[in-house]
């Protein structure tokens, strides 16, 4: 039963997401106005947005205007049910579960914005931080482990996952300067590179946005140090399947892939898929 609720929560869950993910691009709010078509801004009532089935009753047509409606939207409402219902079976009744479905709603979300726009807004990867640092050492406390402590490998996941990866922006940024490489949008066209009294220097870097510096930072907040590294790793593999999918569905080689959505999959992998603890990888 339990399994089931996390299920019917997860769908509902994914209709908000559908608006988080089509609004919050555009600058717009997720309050006001109400759900309506974006084709002919007929407002849709309760009976036209229940998860999945509404889609599937209506045709995926709009019942004003009948035009198409994206089958994304079923399909994110049927995703975030299932990661619901996964992280019920996973970890049963308790706050654990509870974390890992705010955290699988997370990334669900940053992974479908980054794909789509190729960037994470601070609203997902700063918010995620913020819930992660209160969430993750109160789910632990619940199970029985010292607060402090909890809030402490929180906080070190945070700096660690935020800190690796601006790391490795920094580096790369540097080394292309020592290479003489320019990249498209990195400094831009007719633009000096930035100098160590320039923001920029520490915090523009080529190939990488600060998004998923950023977004690690939540992910080590949600999972900690370890968790960290299992999904730098888990990332580091699906975003090179990605981006060879990517590309050859694109027919370009060189075509342009957020890191994004490979670092939200590697965090909900590591999150929800039973493995050894790091230190027996190690030993």
């Amino acid at each position: 039963m339990f399994v089931a609720a996390a299920l019917c929560l997860g769908l509902v869950v994914g209709s908000f997401l559908n608006v988080v993910v089509h609004r919050v691009p555009r600058g717009e709010s997720i309050v006001h106005p109400g759900s309506r078509c974006p084709a002919c801004g007929h407002g849709i009532g309760p009976l036209e947005n229940v998860p999945v089935l509404s889609w599937l009753f209506l045709r995926g047509r709009c019942r004003g205007c009948a035009a198409p409606i994206s089958v994304r939207y079923p399909l994110v409402e049927l995703i975030t049910g299932l990661l619901f219902a996964a992280a019920a079976w996973r970890f049963g009744p308790g706050a654990q579960a509870g974390l890992v479905m705010l955290l699988a709603a997370g990334m669900l979300a940053a992974a479908l914005i980054d794909f789509e726009h190729r960037f994470i807004p601070d609203a997902i990867s700063l918010g995620g931080l913020a819930v992660g640092l209160v969430a993750a050492p109160l789910a632990a406390a619940a199970q029985g482990a010292p607060l402090g402590q909890a809030a402490g490998n929180a906080l070190l996941g945070a700096l660690l996952g935020g800190g690796l990866l601006w790391s490795v922006g920094f580096l790369h940024a540097r080394v292309s300067v020592v290479l003489g490489r320019r990249f498209e949008h990195w400094p831009g066209e007719g633009e000096p590179l930035p100098r160590p009294s320039q923001a920029d220097y520490w915090l523009w870097f080529p190939g990488m946005g600060l998004g998923d510096v950023k977004l690690m930072a939540a992910i080590g907040a949600f999972l900690g140090p370890a968790g960290v590294l299992e999904t730098i790793v888990t990332a580091s593999l699906l975003g090179l399947a990605l981006g060879v999918a990517h590309a050859a569905s694109s027919r370009q080689a060189a075509a342009p892939f957020g890191f994004g959505p490979a670092i939200a999959l590697g965090a909900l992998v590591v999150a929800l898929v039973p493995h050894p603890p790091l230190m027996s990888w190690l030993a």
